[in-house]
């Protein structure tokens, strides 16, 4: 009986002590079904390319290469390597029909983190545009902006706050200086009136949806240092709106290649531009001044007044469409002995442009078809050996390679 007593003891433990741990695996059991499963880690935001050197597209820049610089933390480098083709009709004294020249050679060297920054930009360029005469790619850096045409420090005084000293690119205008920045290869009949790279000194200041730039600098590249520029851009989505100005505020005789007799004149533009998916949109409107000055030598000063129209259209397979509209007239007359701002006092112009564009990763090919005609021409200012046809064509190809993190150094053998 004891034997019994103990063996019934001994099930009744055993069947309590199954009965509680069966209650509590049972639970753990349900929270572990109910638990849900670990949020995998979100992957890292892939590379995205600098907003410097500036690109209007439909070209596209690559992410940088990147290298550990010692004291100057990582530096960020892009690159670009083209070359062009040119055919121009009617053509002027001089020039010559057909032209082909190293577009671009240039390096972009940059530091885009902490309070010191700066951006070099460094090469040989073209700066080809519309109705105005070839000039070879040695000539043009040095006659314009040397072996380095932009480079700057830049001091980010606060988030929002940052300081620009050094050669640095115009806030005036709607194209930019290098043609790869461009819809088109040539740049336009408006760009002619605008000055390209001032050395100065910039503020700019963003403030929510707006951002304002302040800018003192030397103008059309005069190294006298009396001219204000300004901007006031507002951005919502893919609009933005900018008023852009500029002037002399004494005035300058000292002219060259790069300063013309423009140096003494004021500049206004807006500039509407919508970016979204595979459209671009700019259409903007310009007008500068150069007023009378007997002691510089403008007799009587003349103004312009112009409008252009860029717009860009993407396709599949790495093809776009760019075409370009312009209208731009001047005032004035021989007879008066205006000041001449284009081909003649009183002169205008109209242009269209159009430049098929392809690229696939670093590699790019683009050719512009370009028809100008102007009208009011005084005699041996406009085109052709004499100086007196109204008309010029001009076909350009440019191709080549963009290079930044497409950059692969080979795999070390095992």
């Amino acid at each position: 009986m004891q034997h019994l007593k103990c063996a019934t003891t001994v099930g009744i433990l055993l069947t309590l002590s199954f009965a509680a741990s069966s209650q509590t695996l049972a639970p753990a059991a349900e929270s572990s079904a109910s638990a849900p499963a670990a949020t995998p880690a979100a992957p890292p935001a892939p590379p995205t390319a600098l907003p410097t050197p500036a690109i209007t597209g439909p070209l596209q820049g690559l992410p940088p290469a990147m290298f550990d610089a010692g004291p100057f933390g990582k530096i960020a480098v892009n690159g670009i390597l083209d070359g062009e083709g040119m055919w121009t009709g009617h053509y002027v004294p001089g020039d010559n029909s057909t032209q082909a020249a190293l577009s671009n050679g240039q390096v972009f060297i940059q530091k885009t983190d902490g309070w010191f920054q700066f951006y070099l930009q460094a090469g040989a360029y073209n700066i080809s545009a519309l109705g105005t005469p070839f000039l070879a790619t040695d000539k043009t850096v040095s006659d314009l902006y040397g072996p380095i045409p932009v480079g700057f420090v830049k001091l980010q005084a606060a988030k929002n706050t940052s300081i620009l000293i050094g050669a640095l690119p115009t806030l005036i205008g709607a194209e930019y200086t290098f043609s790869f920045e461009n819809m088109n290869v040539d740049r336009g009949l408006l760009w002619n009136q605008e000055n390209a790279v001032n050395r100065g000194i910039q503020v700019n200041q963003t403030m929510g949806k707006f951002t304002a730039s302040l800018s003192w600098n030397d103008g059309f590249y005069s190294n006298r240092y009396s001219w204000l520029t300004g901007s006031l851009t507002y951005v919502s989505g893919p609009h933005s709106l900018a008023f852009v100005g500029g002037g002399n505020a004494g005035q300058t005789t000292y002219q060259s290649y790069a300063t013309p007799v423009q140096n003494n004149s004021s500049i206004y533009n807006v500039i509407y531009t919508y970016n979204k998916g595979s459209w671009i949109i700019q259409p903007y409107w310009q007008y500068t001044n150069v007023p009378t000055d007997p002691k510089i030598g403008v007799i009587k000063g003349a103004s312009t007044n112009g409008a252009a129209i860029l717009l860009s259209r993407a396709f599949k397979h790495g093809f776009s469409l760019p075409v370009r509209w312009e209208y731009i007239a001047s005032s004035g007359s021989a007879a008066d002995r205006s000041v001449n701002l284009m081909y003649g006092p009183g002169s205008a112009a109209t242009s269209f442009t159009v430049t098929p564009t392809f690229q696939h990763g670093g590699f790019f090919a683009r050719g512009d078809i370009a028809y100008v005609h102007a009208s009011s021409v005084a005699p041996g200012y406009a085109f052709g050996q004499t100086g007196m046809e109204q008309a010029q064509s001009r076909a350009v190809a440019e191709f080549g390679f963009i290079f930044g993190n497409n950059i692969v150094g080979s795999e070390p053998k095992k």
